[in-house]
């Protein structure tokens, strides 16, 4: 009995966040946009589960490189609308639209000068009609048995803020290495604040051919480490070339026989490398930039010190320092 009204709650929940879908419309687009240009801060605002669930996108903007800050509404009629200036964007959240301390404040924010958005289930509300651009939000049910609890419109309320808040992490380009200055704390920031040296494998784990050896013997290393390349060295290890997965599909385009040529004739040339004293975010950097997985650690005179995958920086399960 539990477990199925569990589920039922769950697809309810699931019902109200597909009808938001269906409605969203160019006023989405209008709103990212509106954002995006925007000079100043986003001021999200709402009171009581829409003021948590505001709380909670404003948490989400700010981490993913949009300023933004909570307001709330009746403070904001004592004195905190002071903190909203011309070139903000206040966001308002309110399933019916007629949350009384959200729209006394509606004359007040238009003397301000700074557009209005309105989250709501009613787009004919006073909240709504009295926005320059309306999101509806409005779900058909809530999973409350007394249909008094907000619990599917406060899902579609957030839902539809991570939707905000991902749209603006595509159309500003915001990357790992920006969301490492914003989470400094954070297990993904503490890994990017490493010494490449930490995390990169080290001795046997470093898929290695000599130059001049064939490609069926570049082909045995790459399976051995699965790390889809093999760095290819001369005398006292070192780096001349690298072979990727990518280096032996683009040879078999052009060529049938692979297995016999020496791997000088398949192997990328000046692969990109970084020393093991460089940053993690640093790695990071270099891997979206010439969109590659794999970078030799070299020292000052190119001698081979270990192999750097990009799910070492990320991790692949747990994370991993020194190969262990």
């Amino acid at each position: 009995m539990i477990l199925k009204q569990a589920k039922e709650v769950l697809q309810i929940e699931a019902e109200g966040i597909m009808g938001v879908i269906e409605r969203l419309d160019k006023n989405f687009v209008k709103m990212v946009d509106l954002i995006y240009r925007s000079k100043g801060r986003v001021i999200l605002t709402g009171i009581g589960k829409s003021g948590i669930v505001a709380r909670k996108i404003v948490a989400t903007l700010n981490s993913t490189g949009t300023p933004s800050l909570f307001l709330h509404p009746v403070e904001a009629m004592h004195g905190d609308l002071g903190m909203v200036g011309t070139g903000d964007v206040v966001v308002a959240l309110s399933s019916s639209g007629e949350t009384d301390e959200l729209n006394v404040l509606i004359p007040s924010i238009k003397r301000i000068g700074c557009p209005l958005i309105a989250f709501t289930g009613q787009i004919d509300s006073t909240l709504g009609s009295q926005s320059d651009i309306t999101i509806d939000v409005g779900v058909e049910r809530e999973a409350c048995p007394l249909g008094l609890a907000p619990t599917a419109s406060t899902t579609a309320l957030l839902a539809v803020g991570d939707a905000l808040a991902v749209t603006l992490v595509n159309k500003r380009k915001f990357r790992s290495k920006d969301f490492h200055k914003f989470h400094p704390g954070g297990s993904l920031g503490q890994h990017l604040s490493v010494k490449v040296q930490e995390i990169m494998l080290t001795g046997k784990k470093v898929p290695m051919v000599a130059k001049g050896e064939t490609m069926r013997r570049a082909i045995r290393e790459i399976n051995r480490m699965k790390l889809g390349a093999t760095l290819v060295v001369e005398r006292d290890k070192i780096l001349v070339g690298i072979v990727t997965d990518g280096d032996i599909r683009r040879y078999l385009m052009t060529q049938e026989r692979i297995y016999d040529e020496p791997v000088e004739k398949v192997m990328t040339i000046n692969p990109k490398t970084l020393g093991p004293d460089s940053l993690a975010s640093q790695a990071l950097s270099i891997m979206e930039r010439h969109e590659i997985t794999v970078l030799p650690i070299v020292n000052p005179v190119q001698k081979v010190r270990g192999i750097l995958h990009l799910h070492d920086i990320l991790g692949k399960g747990a994370f991993r320092f020194n190969g262990v």
